[in-house]
């Protein structure tokens, strides 16, 4: 760990983009627009897992996953007009510049 370490992440999903298949990377991406980082950390920890996505997609609220000391109201804010015009973009960068496959992972 060090302080001088940033961390991005950069979305290239293999499928159709829309909102109700995007909560998770939202969720992330939200959380680092909004959140300090210790927050980010322990959101982002819960955010991740296989039965956060599971429940996410079932139709679960993403508030119910929210960690205390999160600023809660920022994040909803913002989470609820990020469309998925950015995870788009995102994803035609990933493919037509970094020339990774749909769904191909790089670090």
């Amino acid at each position: 760990t060090s302080s001088h370490t940033r961390i991005g992440i950069l979305n290239n999903p293999s499928s159709k983009i829309k909102e109700d298949n995007t909560a998770v990377a939202r969720g992330i991406l939200t959380a680092f627009l909004t959140q300090n980082n210790r927050n980010l950390k322990s959101f982002l920890s819960k955010l991740t897992k296989e039965e956060t996505a599971k429940s996410l997609a079932a139709g679960t609220k993403i508030a119910t996953f929210f960690t205390p000391g999160m600023d809660d109201t920022t994040f909803e804010k913002k989470y609820n007009t990020l469309g998925v015009d950015l995870i788009q973009t995102q994803q035609l960068f990933c493919q037509e510049v970094l020339k990774l496959l749909p769904g191909q992972m790089a670090v």
